[in-house]
């Protein structure tokens, strides 16, 4: 069912963000770092399974890889596009422009606080955007159940300290990835099979990338890279009409 992927997602933060209200007096920095390498872990292991199931196929009893000189110039001219137009700073830009806007300097403001920072930190990363994406074309649910596993420890933290406005952050998650994945939807009728396997295996090395930047083993500006995603369908239109 498409959107099952989001809809876990949006209960996982609601789940997430109510335990947090509950057992905030029991949460140790020790244990939600713990947690959260561990599902860093998790978000590596998705990416290398998209990344392998979608670059190797089997043919005359031999494996053979597919598709990666379209990988390496999607990843090459997406970073080209994504750095000309610093996605990642433009986001960043958003992030403490709503911060402004909505949250107060006072305590009183905690709960605005709490469904701004959580809203910012749920929707805006390639995890949402490769994850709808995936929902829709191809009904993997993967990339958005490892979200959905890491949104419910982050609301858990950030319900602790900042209240219940993180539980409300669940709503802009389910309408901005509920809309990319019924765009997908939409889309999905039109792409050919290799067009698909070709988004799917860009997204895949985007998700080994954050999974790292979880670990904090690489500081990778996923963000700009992002663009990437855009080459192999923008490359399918071009050859309809050349």
């Amino acid at each position: 069912m498409p959107g099952l992927g989001t809809l876990v997602n949006t209960l996982a933060i609601v789940a997430g963000g109510a335990a947090g209200l509950v057992l905030k007096r029991f949460l140790s920095t020790r244990l939600t770092d713990t947690v959260t390498h561990g599902l860093g872990l998790a978000v590596v292991m998705v990416g290398l399974w998209g990344t392998v199931s979608n670059a190797f196929t089997v043919h005359n009893s031999g494996l053979y890889a597919q598709h990666t000189f379209m990988v390496i110039i999607a990843l090459a001219l997406g970073a080209l596009a994504g750095e000309l137009i610093n996605i990642e700073k433009r986001l960043d830009s958003l992030a403490k422009k709503c911060e402004k806007r909505f949250v107060q300097d006072d305590s009183s403001s905690t709960f605005a606080q709490g469904f701004v920072t959580a809203s910012l930190i749920f929707c805006v990363g390639a995890m949402a955007i490769v994850g709808s994406l995936e929902d829709g074309i191809n009904r993997n649910f993967d990339i958005l159940f490892a979200k959905a596993l890491l949104d419910a420890v982050i609301a858990l933290v950030l319900a602790s300290t900042l209240g219940k406005g993180v539980l409300l952050s669940a709503v802009p998650v389910l309408v901005y990835q509920g809309s990319l994945t019924a765009l997908a939807v939409v889309i999905a009728p039109f792409l050919s099979d290799a067009l698909v396997t070709q988004v799917s295996l860009v997204g895949s090395v985007l998700i080994v990338g954050i999974g790292l930047n979880i670990l904090k083993i690489t500081k990778i500006r996923i963000g700009n890279l992002l663009p990437a995603i855009l080459v192999p369908i923008i490359y399918y239109i071009i050859r309809l009409f050349v």
